[in-house]
């Protein structure tokens, strides 16, 4: 049997399964009107989009509005780490190297390093980055996957059998695997990228291992380049990026998920996997690689250099559901809290309009800028829009990345390199806290029925014509 039969159904068995995918949507339908009827807060969230409050964190603040004369106004946004304004602290990435990894200090510890501290921070994330070959021969080689955040899952799930004491979820156990996982997570990503590329497209297979002397930034460049060169201004975007993307508060979809794995008691292993798995999907960490296909269907269809109008009408054509990928959405716009500013986006844009200038894009960050204001201006002017709407940080953090040659592949890759930094201070805030079980409640709104036997059941469409031709 081969690959593909293995995971096929059969000829014969087609017609039933259709019938079963009618079954389940008819199933599975809940009428909308009882969401309202029973208050149900959809996605956790009231009717104005903000969060119910499910949990307390020092980890990081997300602010959208500011309070004026008791009124709530869109503001600005502000992301604090453990107090600390973010633009602070990637700031200091202009000035020395481990902005990164400061921020990583910053997130599980709660204070600001020495330089002292910082240095031996350093040190203990090097001394964890090596991944024997036998993981890399046997984990990552073998079975690559073709959407490299499964294979990061596969890669984290299978590290529970190189740990001699996997379940032991004592603060000092977890959080030596918090930093097991910082420190490789960077390797696996990228070779599990050239993995992909040798067996599926057969490039030249080159594994190099990180270099001890290097940030977190400049080794994936290192190790993600053939030739391993790579410039000052690189390194230090790259670094600014993974600090913007390691912590957005405790409910985001893939940092709640950690919770509430978390609070079950299970290992680390899982719960990062189960994180990886919230950030794979499009409506998370999946975003900026819909950003970059959105620009690129716009090219296709307006040309190089569309003008203003041009691009008006091409985001029109979107919330139409007329163009992409018939969706509605203009990918890279809007956000959960964020109101007038994204302050990750106004950081990374910044970031981005230098490296354009380096790399000679200038042209293609001014599209940009032009989708951001022409898009903004669309969405804010439909009836139902009851906040601002602003770019967050996934609209120009494709952009960034493929200024710095970095493939698709590993943009939501590149997302979980940064965040595991936040998941891995929220499962040990959880830990400390001691938590409940997460278990919010779900009202039942179906009926109840008799139980029947089986010659008494109606059989389906299907089943009821085969029996009447066999007679």
């Amino acid at each position: 049997m081969g690959n593909e039969s293995m995971m096929a159904l059969s000829e014969v068995l087609n017609e039933k399964f259709d019938e079963l995918v009618g079954n389940c949507m008819r199933s599975g339908a809940i009428d909308l009107n009882l969401y309202q009827e029973y208050d149900v807060k959809r996605g956790l969230r009231d009717s104005n989009g903000k969060g119910v409050l499910t949990g307390l964190t020092e980890i990081s603040d997300v602010n959208g509005f500011r309070v004026v004369n008791g009124v709530k106004e869109p503001a600005d946004g502000q992301l604090y780490y453990q107090g600390y304004d973010v633009k602070s602290v990637v700031g200091s990435g202009l000035k020395k190297r481990f902005a990164f990894e400061e921020a990583t200090y910053l997130l599980l510890f709660g204070s600001l390093p020495t330089k002292e501290q910082l240095k031996t921070f350093v040190e203990i994330l090097s001394s964890l980055q090596e991944l024997s070959g036998q993981f890399v021969r046997d984990v990552i080689m073998k079975a690559p996957s073709a959407n490299l955040m499964n294979g990061l899952q596969k890669s984290v799930l299978t590290l529970y059998s190189y740990d001699s004491n996997p379940d032991d979820i004592s603060v000092a156990n977890v959080l030596r695997q918090s930093l097991q996982l910082v420190a490789k997570l960077p390797l696996i990503a990228v070779y599990n990228y050239h993995a992909y590329r040798h067996f599926h497209f057969f490039d030249s297979l080159v594994i190099k291992p990180a270099k001890p002397e290097y940030s977190t930034a400049e080794n994936i460049l290192h190790m993600l380049r053939p030739d391993g060169q790579f410039t000052e201004l690189e390194a230090r975007v790259l670094d600014a990026a993974l600090v913007l993307h390691a912590e957005h508060g405790g409910g985001n979809n893939s940092t709640f998920t950690n919770h509430v794995v978390t609070s079950s008691g299970t290992d680390t292993y899982s719960a990062v996997a189960a994180s990886i798995a919230s950030l794979k999907g499009p409506r998370h960490g999946g975003a900026n690689l819909k950003v970059q296909q959105m620009i690129r269907d716009l090219h296709e269809h307006c040309g190089k250099t569309p003008d203003e109008e041009a691009v008006r009408a091409y985001l029109q054509k979107i919330l139409r559901g007329e163009a992409f990928d018939g969706s509605g959405l203009i990918y890279g716009m809007g956000h959960a809290v964020y109101t007038l500013s994204d302050p990750r986006e106004v950081v990374l844009k910044d970031f981005a309009g230098k490296l354009a200038k380096a790399k000679g894009m200038e042209e293609e960050f001014a599209l940009y800028n032009t989708v951001e204001k022409v898009a903004a201006d669309l969405l804010m002017s439909r009836s139902h829009v009851v906040k601002p709407v602003c770019a967050n940080v996934d609209f120009y953090s494709g952009l960034t990345y493929t200024m710095l040659g970095i493939p698709e592949e590993l943009f939501t890759p590149l997302f979980a390199i940064s965040r595991i930094s936040g998941w891995s201070a929220h499962r040990l805030e959880e830990l400390v806290n001691k938590g409940k079980i997460i278990r919010p409640a779900y009202r039942y709104v179906g009926k109840h029925k008799n139980y029947k036997k089986m010659e008494d059941r109606k059989g389906s469409v299907i089943d009821n014509h085969i029996a009447q031709n066999n007679q």
